[in-house]
């Protein structure tokens, strides 16, 4: 496994290693058997998602008021995501680009001053409102309040599919993808331009499923309120 270093690396022990400079192995892993605590995991995904969509709604409101008078285009942008067991699902997020520059497909991932972001959406997405539609996905069963984060098909990282980077990239897929998770309370968020940032990524979330329990939630959920409270480093 991976552990983090107090720079906030990570050095490679055991079997998780880096065979060559191309590819890096994880363990096998599995989901986890609880089924208890993934119910009390659902409720609170359906309580929490109702709730903060209902307490939010001025602010949904107001945001999608300013997109549609910002910029010619649909409040949300859709786009396929891949789901628990792999299944793809429809994200919802906040426009935050010029409609005619979308990547639907998201393969190309945002960088630094990207033309393709509108001024409103670079304010949304520094401040992470641009996620808060995927409350309803939280709501419908499409992801979690946290889990890994959700990726499109076939996403690159440093130039080449994570699949193909990070053998055992699959065993993320293994919960809910979440609204945050364990790598976004560890700060590892933005672009994946290098290979060693979208691997401990990965690490983290194939940690997270080995390790998931209902306290484990809390504490990224505490954490990533502190990290947005410092200036958005969580989701």
């Amino acid at each position: 496994m991976l552990s983090r270093t107090i720079s906030g690396g990570y050095t490679v022990q055991g079997k998780e290693r880096r065979a060559d400079e191309s590819n890096f192995y994880i363990n096998p892993a599995s989901a986890p058997n609880l089924p208890v605590q993934l119910a009390l995991k659902r409720a609170i995904d359906i309580v929490g998602s109702f709730f903060g969509l209902l307490v939010l709604s001025p602010v949904i409101l107001f945001i999608a008021l300013l997109i549609k008078l910002e910029s010619k285009g649909p409040v949300f942008f859709r786009q396929l995501r891949t789901g628990l067991n792999e299944a793809p699902f429809e994200i919802l997020k906040f426009r935050s680009m010029y409609t005619d520059l979308c990547d639907l497909s998201g393969v190309r991932q945002t960088v630094d001053n990207d033309p393709r972001i509108t001024p409103l959406g670079r304010v949304l997405r520094k401040t992470n409102l641009d996620e808060l539609p995927q409350l309803w996905n939280v709501l419908i069963g499409d992801m979690s309040l946290v889990g890994p984060r959700p990726h499109v098909p076939d996403m690159l990282a440093a130039g080449r599919s994570y699949s193909e980077l990070v053998q055992g990239y699959e065993y993320r897929h293994l919960m809910r993808p979440g609204l945050t998770g364990l790598a976004q309370a560890r700060g590892l968020r933005g672009p994946t331009g290098h290979r060693w940032m979208a691997i401990r990524r990965i690490v983290c979330d194939v940690e997270y499923v080995r390790n998931f329990s209902l306290f484990l939630d809390m504490k990224i959920m505490i954490r990533t309120v502190i990290n947005e409270l410092k200036g958005g480093t969580g989701l």
